[in-house]
């Protein structure tokens, strides 16, 4: 069985984070295991509160994995600070893991901070040296490079300023600030434009942490980068076309709609 490995935190709400990651893996056929970076007291309307595991149990939790069920891939999701990215990075490096996607969550659906000051220069010099694609929505793009996107020329800029320090795979999520939700995958001056069907749909809770889980186990599965992407925007596609409706502000998607559950 294809396996994968979640390293995020956890969503009590079950909609994002840990919970979405090993929804969507499960779903898509492949055994997920999870690294726990944080505890967050959270549902569809925000984030109350946010318990951070210590350098020492992550790394506890990391050997644990390694030194047993070994992951086909790694999704690396809300790292919270400086200490915690080291480690991930360190361990990843020690066991030579494969095939690892890193989406740099910096804030939640609903607005809330999830990463602390001075963790993105760490992010830049320890996480992204070891992934293979990393996932940034726009306003997470523009936090990386601090520069606006207003349009797909912008998207392009901003993808080749983030492959002046980053030369694996770069997937720009359109959806925000822009007229549609076409992807831009990016790599050494190459473009892949990865076409997406807007969907009026205010429930979009835990998009990014599906869509990077599903890569993951695309990737663990023995599709390349490219395969994978394009397999991941399916997927998600039809998670927020099932239009579930559940809690008080924006709701999560429906990641069971592969399995006939349209109708929860």
């Amino acid at each position: 069985m294809h396996k994968s490995l979640t390293i995020a935190g956890s969503d009590s709400s079950g909609g994002a984070g840990i919970q979405a990651d090993l929804k969507t893996m499960t779903v898509l056929g492949v055994y997920g295991m999870s690294a726990i970076t944080a505890l967050t007291a959270q549902n569809t309307t925000g984030v109350q509160s946010i318990f951070e595991v210590t350098p020492k149990f992550l790394e506890e939790e990391l050997d644990s994995i390694f030194t047993d069920i070994f992951p086909d891939s790694v999704k690396i999701g809300m790292v919270s600070n400086a200490d915690l990215i080291r480690v991930i990075s360190k361990k990843l490096r020690e066991y030579n893991a494969k095939n690892i996607v890193v989406d740099p969550v910096m804030v939640s659906t609903s607005g809330s901070k999830l990463m602390a000051d001075g963790a993105k220069d760490t992010l830049f010099s320890e996480l992204f040296k070891v992934a293979d694609i990393i996932t940034p929505n726009i306003p997470e793009a523009e936090a990386l490079t601090g520069q606006s996107i207003k349009s797909k020329d912008d998207m392009v800029k901003v993808a080749k300023k983030i492959g002046e320090f980053f030369d694996g795979y770069i997937l720009l999520k359109g959806g925000h600030s822009i007229d549609d939700a076409d992807d831009l995958l990016y790599k050494n001056s190459e473009k892949i434009w990865i076409k997406g069907e807007h969907i009026e749909n205010p429930n979009t809770h835990g998009t990014g942490c599906t869509l990077s889980s599903a890569i993951a186990s695309y990737l663990a599965m023995g599709y390349d980068v490219p395969e994978s992407v394009h397999l991941a925007k399916e997927f998600i596609t039809g998670a927020i076309s099932a239009k579930l409706d559940l809690g008080k502000g924006r709701g999560p998607l429906n990641h069971m709609w592969k399995m006939g559950s349209e109708n929860l």
